[in-house]
């Protein structure tokens, strides 16, 4: 049976928006909770880009690992190398770099994998790179993800539409629930 949302069956693709208080609480949307609390949540993918909402995001995650009895997974998707053209892999000042960079970013998860996990929430941490949309709903697919939790910078109706967003990518394809956490 399933659980409905407002009288009605809940779509495929159930994306929810959770709003933080100025307080920093996270309440939970009463339709999100009435929704889980059918479903085993066994998984919860958190991808992170180290912004200042990523802290936000991470605990929002972490509170509902800890209420679900899921395990987190953190993921960080850097961008694919540049592309040049013809076969060279590029000049060797821009592949130290890249790699440098890689480096720094992989420590960052390991180190935020480690911060996550010092209460006993299971923690998996991964860094790969390739178009950040398309790799983080591989990873929810491969890792069998119940929920995802996204921030949002909130940089406003225009730069969405100009730009758009990964928030809006994951929001659009997901096959999942997921909650978005604002930066404000």
């Amino acid at each position: 049976m399933e659980r409905s949302l407002f009288g009605r069956k809940p779509p495929a693709a159930c994306n929810f928006e959770l709003t933080l208080s100025k307080k920093g609480a996270a309440p939970i949307a009463l339709g999100l909770l009435n929704y889980l609390s059918d479903t085993t949540m066994k998984t919860i993918l958190v991808p992170v880009d180290f912004s200042d909402v990523s802290s936000k995001v991470v605990s929002t995650a972490k509170e509902m690992a800890r209420s679900f009895g899921a395990k987190l997974v953190l993921l960080h998707v850097s961008e694919p190398e540049p592309d040049f053209v013809g076969f060279e892999p590029g000049p060797i000042a821009v592949r130290t770099n890249v790699a440098r960079d890689f480096r720094k970013e992989h420590q960052k998860v390991d180190e935020l994998r480690a911060q996550t996990a010092e209460d006993g929430t299971e923690v998996l941490a991964f860094h790969i790179q390739g178009p950040i949309v398309d790799k983080v709903l591989d990873e929810a697919d491969k890792h069998g993800a119940d929920l995802i939790v996204v921030g949002s910078h909130g940089h406003g109706a225009l730069f969405e539409f100009l730009v758009g967003s990964v928030t809006s990518g994951i929001l659009r394809a997901s096959k999942c629930p997921v909650l978005v956490v604002p930066a404000r």
